[in-house]
């Protein structure tokens, strides 16, 4: 599993950041975590306002800090499939 945390590198992208990381240390779901900070990246993945996540290259939220249960519910129906 990949995960993304698409920004800039601001206060809210690095709170997206640490919300990831906590639900992957509370759920022991290992995956691959990346900061995409180049603009033009970022606005190539169709994001018109960051902070923004994508799980497996499909963008799950944009424009706002995603809660721990939303990260949660995403990344554990994500690895029961895998």
């Amino acid at each position: 599993m990949r995960i993304e945390v698409l920004g800039p590198g601001c206060m809210k992208c690095q709170t997206l950041l640490r919300n990831v990381e906590q639900v992957l240390a509370e759920t022991g779901i290992h995956a691959e975590v990346a900061k995409v900070t180049d603009v033009f990246e970022i606005a190539a993945r169709g994001v018109n306002r960051t902070p923004a996540i994508a799980i497996d290259g499909e963008l799950k939220l944009q424009g706002r800090v995603a809660t721990v249960d939303e990260i949660r519910g995403w990344l554990v129906g994500n690895s029961a499939t895998q």
